[in-house]
């Protein structure tokens, strides 16, 4: 990655300090005029934990670099991309709705960008602004640290059709799964998805979630504020000890679905992982360094919400 695109500049805090040429400590004031500035984009953008994990990950690291949340129109993504390239902004998160509409607006997008037609991280390289998805990859790693094994082999029903659904069934395919078992509302869109995951995935049915390892809820069916909250989406007679229910949800923590999976003596967790590894890998390209897991999971789980 170019230097550009990366915040090395250590960031002395009050607590450390360093000694004057008189032997006294003294503190660097913060921020700097050096500081590097990130941002997320997005409308709605209030409601963003980004800022507390990235921010918890830069302080951790000692990073002179400060995250900060931007509310962006759908109207104003061209001018906010050309606010990106005039002011410097060293890197951007790219939220709803503009994970598409910004594509036209950068040099070029990864070809795991351009297969899904979706962005969520914006990067620099060399003078060149870079989009690439993570949402399929950080799903993966979340999935394989609450598993405590690799995903290479199983079996794995994705519920949903969407942007998020398209990023998993691609990540989970390219991460060697056996099957990927796609459900959704339309043939036509669940066709889509399934040519994302082959030659692994195919459409199916809720009702053969029996034969399934691994359940995927990457629908918004139980989300707290959305006309899905206190539903889930699938029968809880379905459900047992044979699964693991990874719910992309994290707000509430605990939906309907994993209330159900646990109720059956599955195994869940909640999508507070994906949203802390999209993080992680957003830090990484953006820093080349190792993102402080520990440090942003605690700053995910101890935000008051």
């Amino acid at each position: 990655m170019d230097s550009k695109a990366r915040s090395q500049t250590r960031l002395v805090t009050p607590k450390q300090g360093f000694k004057a040429n008189d032997g006294s400590m003294a503190v660097i004031p913060w921020p700097t005029g050096s500081t590097k500035v990130f941002a997320v984009v997005g409308n709605p953008i209030d409601h963003s934990l980004s800022p507390v994990l990235l921010n918890a990950a830069f302080s951790t690291m000692e990073l002179d670099a400060v995250y900060v949340a931007l509310r962006v129109t759908r109207q104003g993504i061209g001018d906010a991309v050309l606010g990106i390239r005039s002011l410097g902004l060293a890197g951007v998160s790219v939220t709803m709705p503009h994970k598409e509409s910004i594509i036209g607006q950068l040099d070029r997008v990864t070809d795991r960008a351009a297969i899904l037609n979706s962005v969520n991280c914006v990067f620099w390289e060399d003078d060149n602004l870079v989009g690439d998805s993570t949402d399929g990859p950080a799903l993966v790693a979340s999935l394989e640290a609450e598993l405590g094994e690799s995903v290479v082999d199983k079996s794995v029903m994705v519920i949903g059709t969407g942007g998020a659904a398209r990023a998993i069934v691609l990540a989970l395919a390219d991460a060697a799964v056996r099957e990927v078992v796609v459900v959704g509302r339309r043939e036509d869109a669940v066709a889509r998805v399934v040519g994302l995951g082959s030659p692994v995935s195919r459409g199916g049915t809720i009702d053969e979630v029996r034969e399934i390892e691994i359940l995927v809820n990457a629908t918004s069916v139980g989300m707290s504020g959305t006309v899905g909250e206190g539903h889930t989406p699938i029968p809880s007679e379905l459900l047992g000890p044979r699964h693991f229910v990874y719910d992309i949800i994290y707000h509430p923590l605990m939906t309907p679905l994993m209330k159900d999976a646990l109720a059956s003596g599955a195994r869940v967790a909640n999508g507070i992982g994906m949203l802390v590894h999209q993080a992680a890998r957003a830090f990484w390209i953006w820093t080349g360094q190792e993102p402080p897991l520990d440090a942003m999971f605690h700053a995910a789980r101890s935000f008051d919400r």
